[in-house]
């Protein structure tokens, strides 16, 4: 028997989402598997701008994560896979969250959010890249019901990859 969700709402998010994305994101371990490090604040504020964009133009972007008191967890959400590499025209679902929010079932539910947002905008497919040592992602994506479809070596940091794919 699976434990309920926490109730969790998706917003498109703001010029203020940035700085909040940058607090919360601020710990080595979120940032493991991305980069490492955390990125200045410009970085969330071109990113965030960007998802506006998206969803202005796609009806999906990474959307800012709220829960039941309005505070800022992170992001989930889709957008088109951004690499010259990999899974080149596919919609590709992802997140992050704060270390403080994670075990709590706040991503799942984030997700399957965003993969209902997704039917009924009549996305057909998404996938999932994650790095293959990621085993909390790589959890949420089975919880999704998505399948590993592919492994692959990210070419800048030389790492091993899953892709993961859902039929929506």
């Amino acid at each position: 028997m699976n434990p309920a969700l926490p109730a969790v709402r998706l917003r498109v998010p703001t010029d203020e989402d940035a700085m909040a994305w940058h607090r919360v994101f601020d710990d080595p371990e979120v940032m493991e598997f991305h980069g490492g490090r955390s990125s200045e604040p410009s970085v969330y504020e071109e990113l965030t701008a960007r998802q506006r964009r998206h969803d202005a133009e796609y009806g999906f972007c990474l959307w800012t994560v709220l829960d039941e008191r309005d505070q800022v967890l992170g992001f989930t959400g889709a957008q088109p896979w951004p690499g010259d590499w990999g899974p080149q025209g596919e919609i590709e679902i992802g997140w992050r969250l704060g270390r403080a929010h994670w075990g709590k079932g706040y991503v799942t539910a984030a997700a399957r959010l965003t993969l209902e947002r997704l039917r009924n905008g009549r996305t057909a497919r998404v996938v999932a890249m994650v790095n293959a040592r990621n085993t909390r992602s790589i959890a949420v994506t089975q919880r999704l019901g998505m399948r590993l479809a592919e492994t692959f070596m990210t070419p800048e940091t030389r790492q091993q990859g899953h892709c993961y794919r859902l039929d929506l």
